[in-house]
């Protein structure tokens, strides 16, 4: 079964048939004036790369097949503003386009399987996250990702106002007017907990906690949602512009990827320490068509060129000269799909993380 993490639309690219040539064309979204007249020109340049490959290693008729599907497929590209890239599949039985609101670099690879790391990388690494943003009279709740903040309409009154109205006998009650204000503001915490499960359950992403010090401690106290919670940030922020309030996030989103690479460290020490670890990619390459482990770990940038060895198991470097029938352009990507189409896992790491395992590890329970 196949990674359920994937998209319906990354499954579709990595189940897709194998069958040569599969051309992969993947590019950002960056101008320094004129995103349109830019982008054309690159594709242009893209494209005359592609057919002078496709012209060295295939019939006339196959290229012409080929270049009249990608010139169709870039000349229907709509940009949309929150997207940062774009990846285009092509081969003989098979085309898709997937956009990105992640950056991604410029790739252009023709082979006999499509080029899927980064598509994988850039969904991993899309940093998308939830915002509760917490005051004493009012809340609102954000979806975030590298393309900013946007609001989430709410189901429940966002005043604090709506909560006064709606028990005026029983706060009424209370002669203190600390002890009114108090109730108020803890049935008030307690609806909007309820809505923070519902966003969460739709959205399932970690969720961030912004708010005066005192309204997140009575919050923390009564939440049903601390394990969704990666951070509560105290501070008086209902009044800060979105933009101030992304570059506020930033710095805790750095943390949480430190944190992911040391609890992705300390995954690996423990099945090394059970036995339960292969590194180095031709150990790797072996136990992954062996159908052994289904969590692999590599480092984002790690290429491994490679010849196919005596049979399927095994690979070996690769030498000069070589036959074509045999070279493996690069084998971590090549393992990257086998492990996915075994419904197994994929999580990168930053260049070096791994580089006492041989930049690639798989655990094997």
């Amino acid at each position: 079964m196949m990674n359920t993490g994937l998209t319906p639309e990354l499954k579709e690219v990595v189940g897709a048939l194998h069958y040569r040539p599969a051309i992969s064309i993947i590019m950002p979204f960056m101008a320094k004036i004129n995103l349109e007249t830019e982008l054309k020109h690159a594709f242009k340049i893209a494209l005359d790369k592609v057919e002078l490959e496709l012209s060295k290693n295939f019939s006339e008729e196959v290229c012409q097949l080929m270049m009249d599907k990608l010139k169709a497929i870039i000349d229907a590209i709509i940009i949309e503003p929150h997207q940062k890239g774009v990846a285009i599949f092509v081969s003989p039985v098979f085309q898709k386009v997937m956009f990105m609101d992640t950056m991604v670099q410029e790739r252009i690879v023709i082979d006999d399987s499509f080029e899927i790391r980064d598509l994988i990388y850039s969904k991993q690494q899309s940093d998308k996250y939830l915002v509760l943003l917490l005051s004493g009279n009012q809340f609102s709740m954000y979806l975030g990702s590298t393309s900013g903040l946007t609001k989430i309409k709410s189901n429940i009154p966002d005043s604090i106002d709506a909560y006064t109205n709606e028990w005026p006998e029983k706060v009424a009650n209370f002669t203190d007017g600390n002890d009114r204000k108090q109730i108020v503001l803890q049935k008030y915490l307690q609806h909007i907990d309820q809505e923070l499960t519902r966003v969460v359950s739709e959205y399932k992403l970690p969720v961030f906690v912004l708010g005066a010090e005192k309204v997140l401690g009575f919050f923390r106290k009564t939440s049903k949602n601390g394990d969704r919670v990666v951070g509560y940030i105290s501070g008086n922020y209902e009044h800060l512009s979105l933009p101030k309030l992304e570059e506020l996030l930033k710095s805790h989103l750095d943390s949480s990827r430190l944190e992911k690479e040391k609890a992705i460290l300390k995954i690996l020490d423990d099945a090394m320490g059970k036995t339960k670890l292969v590194t180095g990619v031709k150990p790797v390459w072996e136990a992954v068509m062996n159908n052994l482990g289904n969590r692999l770990f590599v480092e984002k940038d790690f290429v491994f060129s490679a010849q196919r060895g005596s049979n399927e198991y095994v690979i070996d470097d690769l030498t000069a000269p070589y036959n074509e029938f045999s070279y493996i352009r690069d084998a971590v990507d090549d393992l990257i799909e086998k492990v996915i189409l075994n419904g197994g896992q994929v999580e990168f790491t930053a260049p070096n993380a791994l580089k006492e395992l041989d930049h690639i590890a798989l655990v094997t329970y």
